[in-house]
């Protein structure tokens, strides 16, 4: 049985805030390199606030951040946690992400349609305080390479004309899932969230992550998680993965796959007979179900013959979306059986 991980998260932020207070007196609203302010979100006496981004630049607004865009990932969780980010922009629209059903979107504004696609015009009517993206590690150490823009961003050039914009601030999309998840929460909180919000939604985490681990540990099923399309088919290296490292900490049996690399295994179709698992979790983007089917070397596969087949969303890696998704996850492999 796990314990609440909100006490500890709260003493972070809370000790943090203290601190912080002490050394951001007169903010301005720019980026900066200067990392004394420490890590973290903060807001200072004055009302001035703070973030030391992934990247250790340490992003500063002379007040709270109200006008904020936000990548797609992110967004989701900035939502459920009851913040009202102005606009989006991301691999995917909204309406044409399955992770935005039922939530209230309404006065959201769509940046582009898909990634590097943001319309600057657009982003400078909508006057943000504040850009929110993520960034990726290059390799299985965590490295961040700063010679590449943020996630969702076309090049630099461009994320140096939204920069002009509004300051940007990075969140690191890697390494241990509840870390990743703490640092959005501690950053949607500085923004606005209620902590009786995030508190409730902690609580509903705890509950799904122990029954999962519970149906996990008596299923005993292998799950494997993958993208296809035209070239082949990519399965996820689940260490690589936040939420699948996260779900693996919790004892579901995460396939690795054999071909090297990092983040993916690449099979081309001719050796995709070799992917095996009891339950696949197929991305939304790229082939589904029908197109697998008609793969010579995949249509045999036992999972997809026996129709242990969902769709992995990416949650969103925020308490109350992880919630949900580990919810739906205990209940596919409740209702799977063992096929190797």
């Amino acid at each position: 049985m796990k314990l609440s991980r909100r006490g500890s998260l709260r003493a972070a932020l809370v000790t943090s805030v203290a601190v912080s207070a002490l050394l951001l007196a007169g903010c301005s609203g720019t980026n900066s390199s200067d990392d004394s302010a420490g890590s973290g979100s903060t807001a200072a006496s004055d009302g001035a606030w703070s973030y030391k981004d992934a990247t250790g630049t340490t992003v500063k607004v002379d007040h709270t951040p109200k006008r904020v865009v936000v990548l797609n990932d992110i967004a989701l969780s900035f939502i459920e946690y009851g913040l009202e980010p102005v606009g989006t922009f991301g691999q995917l629209t909204m309406a044409k992400d399955a992770r935005f059903e039922g939530l209230d979107t309404d006065g959201i504004a769509q940046l582009g349609t898909g990634y590097g696609d943001i319309d600057l015009e657009q982003l400078a009517a909508l006057k943000p305080d504040l850009v929110v993206t993520s960034v990726y590690p290059t390799d299985e150490k965590g490295t961040l390479d700063d010679t590449q823009p943020g996630y969702g961003f076309k090049d630099l050039e461009q994320q140096k004309q939204i920069q002009a914009i509004a300051p940007v601030a990075q969140v690191k999309w890697g390494g241990k899932g509840e870390d990743v998840i703490k640092d959005i929460t501690g950053l949607a909180e500085s923004l606005g969230a209620k902590e009786s919000t995030v508190a409730e939604a902690e609580k509903r985490f705890d509950t799904a992550a122990d029954e999962l681990e519970k149906v996990a540990k008596e299923k005993d099923l292998s799950v494997v998680s993958m993208y296809a399309d035209g070239d082949g088919a990519y399965v996820t290296r689940p260490s690589d993965e936040p939420t699948l490292q996260m779900y693996s900490s919790f004892g579901v049996d995460l396939v690795n796959p054999k071909p090297e690399g990092f983040y993916w295994g690449i099979y081309s179709w001719e050796n995709a007979g070799q992917i095996t698992g009891d339950v696949i979790l197929l991305s939304q983007q790229g082939y589904q179900v029908a197109d697998l089917e008609k793969q010579p070397t995949f249509a045999d596969n036992a999972a997809l013959q026996a129709g242990q087949v969902h769709s992995w969303t990416f949650p969103a890696l925020d308490y109350a979306s992880q919630a949900d998704y580990m919810t739906k996850l205990a209940g596919w492999l409740e209702d799977s059986e063992k096929l190797s």
